[in-house]
């Protein structure tokens, strides 16, 4: 037994071990700051929530959110129809339930590929300098002078409508406040002893990037990210509400509102509750990127 605990994968099984334990350690150590912040941790649980009804959408849902029943349209909310009926009599609720998915297919997949572009540019930028540097945000410039929606709403109007077409004018809207943010903590990086000591050693641009700088970038960017999912939640309704983003039937938050505005004096439910859907997910995002903000920035050890 010593023999085998004292060779190559018995030591390999200890480090395998201590990692994982190191690991859980620090998840939990983060999770209990987040805990001690009652916003973040309202905002992590809704969050938490919004992506299990998501996962379970067939199981929370009790009618199947694209089945009309004319005889129940415009019902108020009853014990049968929680959050009643729009003017198809297609149940609010379940397509509520729904509409979390395209929410969230929305926000993930914009922000997984807004965070690299915005990242790779502003660090480019800012380590480079030069030329690069006054090529690549003077075209950041150019994005920034637009308000995100109107941008938003140009390039869905060249692309036409449609839930992919939305992903990506809101991506080509939103890496630009990320890239400036990476040029900015790279700036103050670039000139640090330790990153002339790497160059010193014959590191590459590329090493240096990859392996020193960008790491340390990670949190800010990651911050900020998780701050503009509110903002990527509330384009992607303007669009819907508009109607360039999910087409009709699809139970896409800002297209219910649409729908519903003809019947809002009457039927306030048709309206108020996908309003108040995008009004707590937004709040929940930005409460989750104020904690990480406190929980990720070195200053506040």
């Amino acid at each position: 037994m010593t023999v085998f605990l004292d060779s190559p994968l018995g030591r390999d099984s200890r480090e395998g071990r201590r990692r994982v334990t190191r690991a859980l350690r620090l998840t939990g150590a983060f999770l209990g700051k987040m805990a001690r912040n009652p916003l973040t941790a309202t905002g992590g649980g809704i969050i938490a929530l919004l992506l299990l009804v998501a996962i379970f959408a067939p199981l929370i849902a009790p009618w199947h959110p694209l089945v009309q029943d004319l005889n129940n349209a415009l019902t108020a909310p009853n014990a049968q129809h929680w959050f009643g009926t729009d003017e198809f009599g297609r149940d609010i609720f379940s397509r509520l339930v729904y509409g979390s998915r395209i929410t969230l297919y929305i926000v993930l997949l914009v922000s997984v590929t807004v965070g690299p572009l915005g990242l790779l540019l502003g660090v480019t930028a800012g380590y480079f300098g030069g030329k690069v540097d006054m090529v690549l945000m003077r075209v950041t410039d150019i994005f920034i002078s637009f308000p995100s929606l109107v941008l938003a709403l140009a390039f869905v109007a060249a692309l036409g409508p449609g839930l992919e077409h939305v992903v990506i004018a809101i991506t080509l809207t939103a890496w630009p406040p990320i890239a400036r943010l990476a040029r900015a903590e790279t700036l103050s990086l670039r000139q640090a002893d330790f990153i002339s000591a790497v160059r010193l050693q014959g590191a590459s641009p590329v090493r240096v990037l990859w392996r020193h700088i960008v790491p340390l970038c990670l949190p800010s960017v990651i911050i900020r990210i998780t701050m503009n999912m509110a903002g990527i939640i509330l384009t992607a309704a303007g669009l819907g509400f508009l109607g360039l983003g999910a087409q009709p039937p699809q139970p896409e938050w800002g297209a219910m509102i649409s729908s519903g505005r003809t019947y809002m004096m009457e039927c306030w439910w048709v309206v108020t509750i996908p309003g108040l859907a995008i009004l707590i997910n937004s709040l929940a995002f930005n409460f989750l990127g104020d904690g990480l903000r406190d929980i990720l920035d070195p200053r506040n050890d």
